[in-house]
């Protein structure tokens, strides 16, 4: 069975993401293959600072972790995705933050099958104390697969097992973010595939801490529209992914998907939460690809 991106602790990949890795073409593109400094690169120290920018530790789970809480720090990265407890100390010693922690729901068996409500409440309701108690601002929790649930069932479903969280969530001062994923490529069969589904969601659940974790590259797969969509939906989204189409790889001009606009257009709304790079380096050293990313959203 491979690794799921759920079992985030031991910092690996998710499903299907680190297939077709190619590096020597786009390596070129960029004039990378020196190893010497990439475009938009930038330290943390000449950081503009509107976008405050973290990172989903499995995709780059072979880099050791102090020496990837070190880079992090130095580049201006001010936390990590997608990490438990037991890495946390090595986290606070560089002054980063646990900006998303995993909830317990695995991508697969989530919040829309009430089958999955009795195991995943009480491991939700142990995230959100751990989260809390280390002072950090999210828990993520997943809708799950359709496996023949209705859009309205799951919806329904969703809204009854957070209900029942909501509140604990709210005592605690933790958000918890339901990650928009693509059905087309990486995830077959997810239900949270469309923005419009886990904002509904998220109105209907009617609290602050509860709200949609939007993956731009997984949205730019399903929906497109990515700037107009976030304007029309801010106040229901408490979290960002960012990640280059196709691939999944960096955010360069490798790509289809304008950093830059898109950073600009979550800066002007106001928005005070994080925005985290959860794409897979194609080129190496990885870590030059992180602190382009960083360049390119410090807008």
């Amino acid at each position: 069975m491979e690794k799921r991106r759920d079992e985030v602790s031991t910092g690996v990949s998710r499903r299907g993401l680190l297939k077709g890795m190619a590096g020597g073409a786009a390596m070129a593109a960029v004039g990378a293959a020196s190893g010497g400094p990439l475009a938009g690169s930038a330290r943390g120290a000449e950081l503009k600072g509107r976008i405050r920018q973290s990172v989903s530790r499995w995709c780059f789970g072979k880099v050791p972790m102090e020496e990837f809480c070190k880079a992090c720090a130095e580049m201006g990265i001010g936390g990590i995705d997608l990490i438990g407890p037991g890495d946390w100390p090595v986290m606070k010693k560089y002054g980063l933050v646990g900006t998303c922690t995993p909830g317990g729901t695995g991508i697969n068996k989530g919040l829309n099958d009430r089958a999955n409500h009795e195991a995943a409440l009480p491991r939700i309701r142990k995230a959100i104390e751990q989260t809390a108690d280390a002072g950090f601002p999210n828990v993520i929790v997943m809708a799950g697969n359709r496996k023949g649930i209705s859009d309205e069932e799951g919806q329904k479903n969703c809204v009854d097992a957070l209900k029942q969280i909501v509140g604990f969530a709210e005592e605690k001062g933790v958000t918890l973010v339901m990650e928009l994923l693509n059905s087309k490529v990486d995830h077959a069969g997810y239900q949270g595939d469309r923005t419009k589904w886990i904002v509904d969601v998220a109105k209907r659940v009617g609290s602050p801490r509860f709200k949609a974790l939007y993956d731009i590259y997984h949205m730019q797969i399903m929906e497109g529209d990515i700037i107009r969509t976030i304007r029309d939906n801010i106040e229901y989204i408490g979290h960002f992914h960012t990640g280059g189409n196709p691939g999944r790889h960096e955010l360069d001009e490798t790509q289809e998907l304008y950093y830059p606009a898109i950073m600009r257009a979550i800066a002007d709304t106001g928005y005070k939460g994080w925005v985290a790079h959860e794409f897979v380096p194609s080129r190496k050293p990885v870590l030059d690809s992180l602190r382009q990313a960083v360049g390119i959203c410090d807008v």
